[in-house]
């Protein structure tokens, strides 16, 4: 007798996997340069496990580079600090990190930005936020 059956429901929190991309060149980087290299970043964000994976390609540089790692958390135009470093410079970068819950916010709300740095331009190569 199926009368005395109860059925509940658990409700639980939707996990996403968010895709996000940046178009990295010289006349994003702040103060703008002339460099004729480009490049492409490319990541997911899990929202259950929080974790981010990205793939970091670039040609053309003026030289070889000699650091690269995400930066935030600003807005396009301005400048701000390491918010994670990638574990190798040369292309393909290829990583995956945990992120906080502060880290997360920022990156889904536009505030972090790849860059590639030389030795021609140790503020930064090529740059480019990151974007949904």
């Amino acid at each position: 007798m199926l009368g005395g059956l109860v059925f509940t429901m658990v409700a639980t929190a939707s996990a996403e996997v968010v895709k996000l991309q940046a178009d990295l060149k010289g006349g994003n980087e702040v103060p703008p340069n002339s460099s004729s290299g480009s490049g492409k970043a490319e990541a997911t964000y899990d929202t259950e496990t929080k974790i981010l994976s990205y793939t970091v390609t670039y040609a053309g540089l003026t030289g070889p580079a000699m650091g690269a790692h995400f930066h935030g958390p600003v807005e396009a135009g301005k400048n701000g600090g390491i918010v994670l470093p990638f574990k190798t410079v040369q292309s393909p970068i290829q990583g995956s990190a945990t992120l906080t819950d502060n880290q997360a916010t920022d990156l889904l709300a536009g505030k972090w930005y790849a860059n590639i740095h030389t030795a021609m331009n140790p503020g930064g190569e090529l740059r480019g936020q990151m974007l949904k």
